[in-house]
């Protein structure tokens, strides 16, 4: 092998060295607003007593009766279910030392609703017949992968709005289609409402309002 003789070590094979290549990276990012189609609620009785029995037999009674009016305004069955359900024992505590005071009976339903102009009227009808305690209203969509789809779309054609700008203010050619392109965000959740006290009214307005769907990407772009 010849050694070039002002140098002290080999020569390094050109092989080793990655080839640089013409590309340009960008991130796009594409957002939809759409109409609520659903609502979750949860509703709930929290009952206490000195007696662990009464508190049960109140608590229960209320969910009842929660649950029979729901199901008269054609809710269905399968769309009323308990996700929550606790029995707690309450103490005072006097002069550093702990007092009982008795239990607390916990007693949450979660519903799902199709008609969400309805929300208000359920939320009433719940509290009305019982439920001293709204811990949640969510809006979301019937199928929100369809809408993140089309954020998606948004997203890639934002990326290559860029990347071909980004070209033409170079002066070089790009080619239209990435060698990558890479999903770095999703973002569909349902919104909240906040309602954690309720508080009985004669009508309780609700507004949906809109959701905002969004997703991004990361995509590589070559160019000549």
């Amino acid at each position: 092998m010849y050694y070039q003789p002002w140098s002290p070590y080999p020569p390094i094979a050109s092989s080793l060295f990655p080839k640089c290549s013409n590309k340009i990276e960008v991130t796009g990012e594409g957002t939809i607003s759409a109409a609520p189609q659903k609502a979750i609620i949860v509703v709930g009785v929290i009952t206490e007593n000195v007696s662990l029995t009464a508190a049960q037999k109140e608590n229960a009674s209320a969910v009842t009766n929660i649950v029979e009016a729901l199901l008269k305004l054609s809710i269905p069955k399968e769309n009323i279910q308990t996700t929550h359900y606790s029995i707690d024992v309450q103490y005072n505590y006097e002069d550093g030392k702990q007092v009982f005071r008795g239990y607390k009976v916990t007693h949450l339903l979660q519903l799902t609703i199709d008609k969400i102009d309805l929300t208000g009227l359920i939320v009433d009808t719940a509290v009305k017949n019982g439920a001293n305690t709204v811990s949640n209203i969510q809006f979301t969509l019937a199928h929100p992968e369809i809408a993140y789809n089309n954020a998606l779309s948004i997203a890639i054609k934002n990326g290559l709005f860029k990347a071909t700008t980004i070209a033409r203010t170079l002066g070089v050619t790009l080619y239209p289609a990435p060698y990558l392109v890479q999903e770095i965000s999703r973002s569909q959740e349902p919104i909240p409402y906040a309602a954690a006290l309720y508080t009985k009214s004669a009508a309780t307005p609700i507004q949906p309002g809109e959701l905002k769907i969004s997703a991004s990407i990361k995509a590589n772009f070559t160019y000549n």
